[in-house]
């Protein structure tokens, strides 16, 4: 293949060799069905997974052998449905130990599964299950599966479809599809004669997982991720993290989302640490107290939620916010000198070493108990995490680690470590997996953790990759005494009709840093200046729509120009730092937050630009009409 002049020039290789050991026998597993049989068999009677017994209202443990029978249960029950190899499983349930199963007992089989996020729209998850051609549906709920058929997209390869609770099975739908509730399923297929069918274990160049990206433009497409793709970054994340037996996950987000099924799933099972399935987002504070994890895998949103929580609180007190943030400050100094990171200031260290233990018994050890009291990684991934939240969190005790990776990937690509923790950076990269700097300063990757390829979609993989097979991640980047600094996405650029470019990314995380702001939204492209539209905090409108004498139930006061000056005035001084040109000079305010549902945020919270310009197209056009 043809070789670009900077491809060279612009080079920059990271194959690092970790100081771990991976566990004896890991290094053999070469697929994720053996990973799960391997650790069966090496901790077998050890705790595999925290479930919440609604009967005793405590959380009891599960062992590896125990999962194995639930997990062998649901295998005999795919056989009996004499699915042919590599067959698709679509699997919309929330993360459990019946995801988790179906998941395993899939891969064991051959088949491939195909995780769908639950608080994806119908018509989204009818596309998926379409363009996928999955022979199987597991869904959570009778209502979901409506839902899906009430969208009206034919799905001509679904044969089979188990709801898994409130099932009313003569009110479904039937006709070429098997319909029938979990139970049912389970034991018709267990009674059922053997299956004549080839169940070979799956080999590495098997997919693991046709996993959809959130299509942040477009619609999704389905990712080919291999068991040796998987695998490989799964071991490449241990040399990193090194997980123990003793340590604790907390998984809420998602298994659809990869970085989860990565760091969150497989990761435990390579270390034969416990997970604990959170019961819903609303409780995640309270499981967070009781599970006490060790390891929290997450993205940047339930760090920025956490952070304007606090905030609010020490809205009510001038002396609590200046010992916070002198705790803050303090634990942050400390913290650059155990990196060997560059001081920000030139406060003594005999100083910081005399207010520490009161600052961080009156202080840091409140915030770390509101997190379980026993965080010893908090691994932040899927999107940037602002600079004031990381200080905050690492000054305050909570070791957050940065990381970037890409559904492509498997997802990880990079990563801190403990030990060698730079917050402005998201870490080397990982042992095994090649990086450089492109063409336009584009993160470019290569290593066996990269995808196969876009399902049915030739010419999408093609562009994905250089001419000489190097994935283009399409964010821009730089190398820094080989770490790597994220600098904004390359196709994400507003050019305004003077010229100027900006990445809105991160202009909206500058602004959603204060709790003032759930959500941001930059626009102007081909337009004279930037302008956003913001969600505020209920409670923080209803403060200053009073302090406005303004009513603040009535749709009309968020538009009054008081309240646009207030916002205005604020946003001003959160960007401060950005060119003049970049600050926003208009803002519209809503209350009404952006969902997966109403179609602007992924599956993965990110904004769906497009979604978002034509949403707004009549608004951000009378905006600048002002």
């Amino acid at each position: 293949m043809f070789f670009q002049p900077w491809d060279f020039m612009m080079t920059v290789l990271a194959h690092r060799t970790e100081h771990v050991k991976l566990p004896q026998g890991l290094d053999q597993v070469r697929t994720l069905a053996e990973l799960f049989a391997w650790r069966v068999s090496q901790t077998p009677h050890a705790p595999a997974y925290l479930y919440f017994d609604a009967l005793t209202h405590g959380w009891l443990p599960l062992s590896w052998l125990e999962m194995a029978g639930r997990i062998d249960k649901i295998r005999c029950a795919f056989e009996a449905l004499q699915l042919p190899r590599a067959a698709r499983v679509a699997i919309l349930m929330p993360n459990g130990l019946d995801a988790v199963s179906l998941d395993q007992a899939a891969l064991s089989l051959a088949l491939t599964p195909v995780p769908m996020h639950a608080l994806d729209n119908p018509s989204s998850i009818a596309y998926i299950l379409g363009d996928s051609e999955s022979s199987v549906l597991v869904v959570a709920t009778q209502a979901q599966w409506r839902a899906i058929v009430d969208a009206g997209v034919k799905l001509p390869a679904l044969r089979h479809i188990i709801i898994a609770e409130g099932v009313s099975e003569v009110e479904l739908p039937q006709g070429d599809q098997a319909v029938v509730g979990w139970t049912s399923w389970l034991d018709t297929m267990q009674n059922a004669a053997p299956a004549q069918v080839h169940t070979a274990m799956p080999r590495p160049d098997d997919l693991a997982a046709l996993v959809y990206t959130s299509g942040t433009t477009g619609k999704p497409k389905g990712v080919m991720l291999s068991h040796d793709n998987v695998l490989e970054n799964v071991k490449a994340i241990y040399a990193r993290v090194t997980p123990v037996p003793e340590d604790i996950f907390l998984s809420f987000l998602p298994l659809s989302h990869t970085f989860e099924r990565t760091a969150g799933y497989y990761l435990p099972v390579a270390a034969g640490s416990c997970v604990a399935h959170t019961r819903s987002v609303a409780l995640i504070a309270e499981d967070l107290k009781s599970v006490q994890p060790t390891i929290l895998i997450s993205v940047p949103r339930i760090y920025e939620r956490i952070y304007a929580v606090l905030q609010a609180a020490l809205n009510t007190s001038t002396w609590k916010r200046w010992l916070f943030n002198q705790a803050v400050a303090v634990g942050w100094r400390k913290f650059l000198r155990q990196q060997h990171l560059p001081q920000e200031d030139s406060v003594p260290v005999w100083l910081d070493t005399c207010t520490w233990p009161m600052l961080n018994r009156v202080i840091a050890k409140r915030l770390q108990a509101q997190l379980g009291g026993r965080l010893r990684a908090a691994v932040s991934g899927g999107a940037a995490l602002s600079h004031p939240i990381a200080r905050c969190f690492i000054g305050l005790g909570i070791p957050v680690l940065q990381g970037y990776g890409m559904t492509e990937a498997s997802p990880v690509v990079a990563a801190n470590a403990l030990e060698d923790n730079d917050p402005a950076s998201i870490g080397r990269p990982l042992p095994g997996v090649e990086v450089r700097i492109g063409e336009n300063q584009e993160l470019q990757v290569r290593g066996r953790n990269v995808m196969r390829g876009y399902w049915k979609r030739d010419t999408d993989t093609q562009a994905a990759f250089t001419a000489d097979d190097w994935l283009r991640t399409g964010d821009q980047a730089v190398m820094d005494a080989g770490r790597i600094r994220i600098l904004g996405r390359i196709k994400e650029i507003i050019v305004t009709s003077t010229g100027e470019k900006i990445a809105p990314a991160d202009l909206e995380q500058a602004i959603t840093a204060d709790p003032t702001f759930e959500q941001a939204y930059a626009f102007g492209d081909n337009q004279p200046f930037i302008g956003c539209i913001v969600v505020l905090n209920r409670g923080v409108w209803q403060q200053l729509a009073n302090s406005l004498h303004l009513d603040p139930d009535a749709e009309s006061s968020l538009q009054a120009l008081a309240a646009r000056t207030a916002m205005l005035g604020r946003i001003k001084t959160l960007t401060q730092s950005f060119p003049y040109y970049a600050q926003p000079r208009v803002v519209v305010l809503t209350l009404e937050p952006w969902t997966t549902e109403n179609a602007l945020l992924t599956p993965t919270l990110k904004l769906k630009r497009k979604n978002m310009e034509v949403y707004f197209a009549a608004v951000i056009g009378h905006a600048y009409q002002k």
